[in-house]
This record gives C-alpha cells, structure tokens and sequence, in this order.
C-alpha cells in the first residue's frame, strides 16, 4: 500500500466538521452542569456528574477521524471492520452516513470480505485497533485505509511487540474476545515476533497460570482452562519460562496489578528473585482516560447517593467497570445504553457484573425513590455528551420536572 493511502493523523478538515460533532455530540445541558461545579439541584432531585466523564481524546479523535473520511471521499464506499467505538448512538450515526460496518455480515468476520475490496475502497480501522494479518490483507488489497487505533491502545501494542521480539511469551489481561485485545495478541506476530501469547480475564485465571508456574497443574489442565485465549501452538512447558504482561486498556487497573503481583510472586517463587528480570516484565498500561474516569467515580461515591446512573454501551469494557465499581457502593445502580432508557417509572438496564457479549438488558419499575433524591451520573469514554444530556432530561421528567429547567 503506497504511503498517501495508510492515514493516521486525519486530514486537516475538523473545521468543515466540526458543526455536525456539535450538532450530534454535544450537550448544552451537560455544559451548564458543569458551569455549576457539576451539580445541577431542581426541586427535590440533586444530581451530581463526575469530574471525568464521556469522550476520552482517543474516541474524540477516532470520531473526528471518520467524519473527516465521509468529507473528504465523499463519492466512495466506505467500510468499517467493526464498531468505531462501543456506543450505539455512534455506530448509528456512521450508518446515516453511509459507512457500511464489515463485522454485520460473513458471520462476524470481517476478513472475508477483505478480498472484495480494491484500491478505490475507503477502510475504517476503529479505536480499538484491528489484527495484524487485516491490515496486511487491506496493504495488499491496496485499499484506502484511514487507522484510527488509539494513542494508549498503539502504547500497548508496542510494549507486546517488545516481549514478542525479546522471546517473552505476552500475557494479557483482558477479554478475549474484544476487538482490542485479540488486536494486541496480534502484535506478538509481527515479523521479528515469537507469536506466543496467553489472555487471562480475571485472577481465577491467572491463578491457574500460577499454580502452573509452580508445578501444582498440569499443561494438560491448564489448556483445558485456558485454551480460549492462548496463542496457536502454546506450549505452557516452553512458553511460560518468560513472561510480559500487558493489558486491555480499558480493565480495572487494580485487577490488572493484582495480576502482575501474581504473576511477580510466582516467577520469583520458581525461579529466585535475583533471576526475575529473565523471567518476568510488568509495565503499566493502563489508558490514563479510563483511570481518571475510575478515579473520578471513587471521588463521586464519596457523597451520599441513593441512585448511580452509568451511561454507555453494553459491550464497553470501560463502562461495564464503572457500573460494576458503582454497584459496590450504591446498591441502586444502573448501567444504561442511553439516555431513551429511561421512560418515567421504568429503567432498562444492564445488571453490573454480566458479561459484555450477553448485552443482557432488563426492566425495571420504580427505580426512582420517593422524596428528596440524590442520583450520581457518569459515562463510559465511548458516551457522548448529548446521551448524557439526554439523561438527565429523562431523569427530571421522571420527577415530573421539565428537562428545560436545567438549561434556565
């Protein structure tokens, strides 16, 4: 693929876009409760935001890239191979506009498109990344690509890549069937790469890389347990003498130290403390976005609230985290894709704690308590501003009180 068809860096037309990004994604409401310190009081209802919340830099840019692609080939087909970012509203958006999504068709799998494609097609590469062996199908396809892989996902890759070429097996936390960590794993396939990579999703399973570590499982027990999320023709006997650990970004940060400590405390236990650098590399690469949403929510949880509303889409990593972190607080926590889930005395919302590829949705009445109210609000990194907006609208018509008065 010649270089002036691979673009990274958008192509200088913000300006022509820049008013359908408010049009779409902004929210005046938003704007004034945070002209108000992030609190916004009517009548009985108090409603708090968190200090980080919504777009991160990345899905801003990622969204700002493909309004800028739609605008600058405007006559050509253009294709995306899986969700731009885990928001519905936004997907939504990008169909209105033509873009046509490769992951709705061909069972899932992009790749099997790829083939039809030609030098005149225009290909969207998401936030989250996408594998190795796409991007050199679309170089060979000479199709126009337009990557729009995130700064802290690009941090991960090269860190994975680093362990691949020094013959360090990539142990991953995160899930293994998200786009951006099956694009990480794809990382340690690079040219110079071993190949070799193991995804864990919790401590339950890096217990049992450790018990393998230290001899109390068997190769046979382990890939029966992990076989899911580990690279093909893993051999744990050759391939867990040296490990690295990474991450999806978009995991609690607590968990994926909790799994490097144990992994840490297993080499050091097998092979002795003065060999852990052989054996054992942790670098922390936690997206700085994610952590400050999940700090800003600790912060939030430091007030008295009887209700916690987490707005995002079912299947973002980052959100289903808040909701799960929330829940641990306020037992009346709700995880909503957006803001139309809310219809007066009745919620939809995702249960935290449920997988994310269930995307299981349940109804519930009377979620609003009787009496003064006060109701934390925050969003996923993927959650426009205009969805938060929406659901405060929602949230005050639920009391009776029109969603005008926050703008007054």
């Amino acid at each position: 693929m010649q270089q002036e068809k691979y673009f990274r860096r958008g192509f200088k037309l913000r300006g022509n876009v820049q008013h359908l990004l408010d049009r779409d994604y902004r929210s005046e409401v938003v704007d004034r409760v945070r002209e108000n310190g992030n609190v916004l009081t009517v009548g009985d209802v108090t409603l708090r935001l968190a200090e980080e919340f919504g777009f991160c830099y990345g899905v801003d840019r990622a969204v700002d890239y493909a309004f800028q692609t739609r605008e600058k080939f405007p006559d050509k087909n253009i294709y995306i191979t899986g969700d731009m970012i885990h928001n519905p509203s936004m997907n939504d958006r990008l169909r209105e506009m033509g873009i046509q999504f490769l992951s709705e068709g061909f069972n899932g799998n992009p790749d099997a498109f790829f083939g039809q494609l030609g030098p005149e097609d225009v290909v969207l590469l998401p936030a989250f990344g996408a594998p190795v062996t796409w991007v050199n199908t679309l170089r060979e396809q000479d199709c126009i690509v337009v990557d729009t892989t995130c700064g802290s996902v690009l941090s991960v890759w090269k860190r994975v890549a680093r362990y691949a070429k020094n013959s360090f097996t990539s142990i991953i936390h995160g899930k293994y069937y998200h786009e951006e960590t099956k694009a990480t794993a794809s990382q340690t396939m690079r040219e110079d790469g071993n190949g070799k990579y193991l995804i864990v999703r919790n401590l339950v399973e890096t217990g049992y890389v450790t018990d393998f570590i230290l001899g109390r499982m068997s190769a046979g027990e382990l890939r029966e347990k992990l076989a899911h999320g580990m690279s093909p023709g893993f051999d744990p006997d050759e391939d867990l003498q040296r490990v690295g650990v990474a991450n999806q970004t978009t995991m609690l940060m607590s968990e994926t130290m909790a799994v490097g400590e144990e992994l840490r405390k297993a080499m050091v236990e097998r092979y002795g403390i003065e060999s852990l650098a052989q054996h054992f590399e942790l670098f922390d690469t936690i997206c700085s976005a994610t952590q400050d949403r999940q700090d800003a929510l600790f912060e939030l949880l430091e007030n008295e609230l009887d209700v916690m509303v987490i707005v995002g889409g079912y299947n973002s990593s980052n959100t289903n985290n808040l909701a799960i972190i929330a829940k641990e607080r306020v037992p009346r926590s709700y995880h909503i894709a957006s803001g139309d889930c809310i219809e007066g005395d009745k919620i939809r919302h995702k249960p935290p704690g449920t997988p994310l590829d269930t995307r299981e949705e349940i109804q519930e009445e009377g979620w609003l308590p009787d009496g003064p109210v006060s109701i934390g609000l925050t969003a996923g990194a993927s959650t426009p501003n205009s969805q938060i907006g929406l659901a405060i609208g929602h949230i005050l018509e639920a009391r009776g009180l029109s969603p005008e008065i926050a703008l007054s």
